[in-house]
């Protein structure tokens, strides 16, 4: 059932546009569990070629001020339908779950000293627990992203060993 706080309209193109009333960090935690379930839905999805389409979110802040995030890219698009499916992007448990999976890979990409905490491969995706807990519960930033030496905090009181630099 869809969430009174999010609002959305499909345009002509097919693109779709989602008016949340509330800011990307105060979207709820999801469980590990699915949060590594959306991750294998959207492997999927991506690798049979079922891509989605473009999604616009404006978030309104209670300052009257806005956050507009665009699902454009190829993959995220791809990713965001498999959650779509799953979770229902127009409730805010399946919005959450979307925002976390993508920003879960995007900081993947861009902090390289978690690279000891996952492993992906061809059959799929390795999560340290610790890592797919931090994901699932942590707040998101105001563009729906993880701040990464919050993250790094939060993994370093997590794990009984020393992480790499």
């Amino acid at each position: 059932m869809p969430d009174p706080l999010i609002r959305v309209a499909g345009g002509a193109d097919g693109a779709l546009s989602y008016a949340i009333a509330m800011p990307p960090e105060a979207l709820p935690a999801v469980t590990p569990a699915a949060l590594l379930g959306a991750w294998d839905a959207a492997r999927a999805r991506a690798s049979a070629g079922g891509w989605g389409p473009p999604r616009e979110l404006l978030f309104r802040r209670a300052d009257g001020g806005a956050t507009r995030l665009a699902i454009a890219d190829r993959d995220a698009r791809s990713w965001a339908e498999a959650v779509d499916h799953r979770a229902d992007l127009a409730t805010l448990g399946g919005l959450s779950l979307c925002l976390r999976l993508l920003a879960l890979v995007e900081v993947m990409g861009r902090a390289a000293w978690l690279a000891g905490l996952f492993s992906v491969t061809a059959e799929g995706v390795e999560l340290h627990p610790a890592l797919l807990r931090a994901a699932a519960s942590m707040p998101l930033d105001a563009g729906a992203r993880f701040d990464a030496a919050a993250l790094r905090g939060l993994l370093s009181h997590a794990l009984p060993a020393r992480m790499p630099a």
